[in-house]
């Protein structure tokens, strides 16, 4: 099998290991589930030693698989805000409060204010502080559970969490630093200010590494138990949104990638740090020298169409959803699901809207709609959500001649066309784009350890599995529709703010 470098995802639903040879094959992949614990309304959390064990096991699977193959190091990729609370000697204290939790919002205002309104923020971090950054998370521990707060000396993100029980070192990446909400991308370091205003001090922090760097090297006994050759280094890696983007190939300006996964995530890669001026978009440190990121995530599209599968099969007594069959009934409903809309904010809303508090909601809902246009549009509404991000990337200047898909649901032709007909532009996929950050991780290890130059090189030979093209007339009854969809949100701020005022009522009398 020759030379081949490992790649290692911790996703929200599952932790995913891929194998990728000197061609830029995935020549063995596996996938290793955990749990998602959310308590409250807003609430999104999972145990790390869940996310440590299903990294061993997946990576001694994989081993297995390769046989005699040379492993010439690790990436890692993974959610990315996620705040891991460590003791001193590297226990965790708590579960890990992930990207697509609520619970901050007031804490990421007062944050804002504190440092002198959003206008100073930005010009400190180049970012505006969402509520699923990485910042208000710390300062919520703080002080929402101090008592374990005292005894966190260090800090880390979801992957690097793994990097540290693979190599025994605290180091995080460029791009996933980014996120955190305390990081400059334009000088590429810790803004110490903003560290103390969300409640961490600078000890507590990573060193902070380029995602084609090596950082250390797999311990020798994690090596024999995993199978691996002794002295295997560990690369930087990247965050997921960010490495998923570059394992897409959106290198240079032209192609936008959108990932199809749990998230729905827009982003372009640039040869320059924009401007963030009201902090519109996320600015991120790219996966290549001299790259940054710009990226707008939407908090559910794929987990949208997860969440309705799990409701049917809750009520079909099934043990767990049928996506292929969920998704053969949304294709039998026509195009714009007969006047069916669905806005997808399950977990509030971080892109093209700011809004934690904001709920989803089917509208238009009448007799003649059947189970087929409900799955379709929840389909329909994560993907329509996603053009209103496109539309602020053009307003910026940003270019999207076509757009390069990826995630787990850019495995479904029917995904793929609905995208292509919303977006009226053509959607290419790749060979591996589906295996996401964990591609987009053996890549930056395979760069990292001399078996490509950089990116360029390896995506010369990347093969692109398919190209779809709009339909014009679908293309045009979804601009129709997308005029209606995206006046949603205002026209429904007055019930989302009622609702807000009543759900903390309802859990002020709990």
């Amino acid at each position: 099998m020759g030379v081949v470098t490992l790649g290692v995802d911790i996703g929200t639903s599952g932790c995913k290991t891929v194998a990728v040879d000197e061609r830029g094959v995935v020549v063995a992949s596996t996938m290793r589930d955990y749990p998602l614990y959310s308590e409250r309304p807003g609430w999104s959390e999972q145990d790390p030693l869940d996310w440590w064990n299903a990294t061993r096991e997946g990576i001694a699977a994989l081993v297995g698989e390769l046989g005699g193959a040379e492993i010439a190091g690790v990436g890692l990729s993974g959610q990315m805000h996620g705040l891991v609370a460590l003791d001193d000697a590297g226990r965790v204290l708590r579960r890990a409060i992930l990207w697509n939790d609520q619970r901050c919002a007031a804490e990421c205002e007062l944050i804002t204010a504190e440092l002198g309104g959003l206008d100073a923020l930005v010009s400190l971090t180049n970012n505006r502080m969402l509520p699923g950054f990485t910042g208000g998370k710390v300062r919520w521990f703080r002080d929402h559970e101090p008592e374990l707060y005292a005894k966190m000396t260090r800090l880390c993100l979801p992957k690097d969490y793994l990097r540290y029980r693979l190599t025994g070192l605290l180091v995080t990446d460029e791009s996933d630093a980014s996120g955190t909400g305390f990081f400059d991308p334009r000088t590429r370091s810790w803004v110490p200010e903003v560290v103390e205003a969300c409640g961490a001090t600078p000890s507590m922090l990573p060193r902070i590494a380029g995602s084609t760097e090596q950082t250390g090297a797999v311990l020798d006994d994690i090596a024999h138990e995993l199978g691996l050759p002794r002295g295997v280094p560990v690369f930087g890696g990247g965050g997921d949104a960010v490495i998923q983007t570059t394992s897409m190939g959106i290198i240079a300006p032209g192609d936008v990638g959108i990932t199809l996964g749990t998230a729905g995530i827009v982003a372009a890669s640039t040869d320059f740090c924009p401007d963030n001026a009201g902090a519109r978009v996320q600015v991120s440190v790219g996966n290549a020298p001299g790259a940054w990121h710009i990226m707008g995530v939407s908090l559910a599209a794929a987990g949208a169409f997860q969440w309705f599968g799990e409701i049917v099969a809750q009520y079909a007594g099934l043990e767990r959803p049928d996506f292929d069959a969920l998704t053969e009934l949304a294709a039998a409903a026509p195009p714009g699901s007969g006047g069916l809309l669905f806005l997808p904010y399950l977990n509030g809303e971080r892109s093209p809207h700011v809004a934690p508090d904001a709920t989803a909601a089917f509208v238009g809902l009448t007799r003649t709609h059947g189970a087929p246009h409900l799955a379709r549009a929840v389909i329909e509404g994560a993907v329509l959500n996603l053009r209103r991000i496109l539309e602020e990337f053009d307003e910026l200047g940003v270019p999207c001649a076509r757009i390069v898909a990826s995630g787990g649901a850019s495995r479904s032709p029917l995904w793929v066309q609905i995208l292509a007909d919303v977006c009226d532009r053509e959607v290419v996929t790749l060979a591996a784009g589906a295996e996401g950050g964990a591609f987009g991780a053996a890549l930056a290890a395979g760069v990292g350890a001399g078996l490509w130059s950089d990116y360029e090189q390896v995506f010369a030979e990347v093969e692109k599995i398919a190209r779809v093209r709009p339909d014009p007339d679908r293309a045009g009854r979804y601009d129709r529709v997308y005029r209606v969809h995206a006046g949603l949100f205002e026209q429904l701020a007055g019930v989302q703010a009622g609702l807000a005022t009543l759900s903390a009522g309802e859990e002020g009398r709990a």
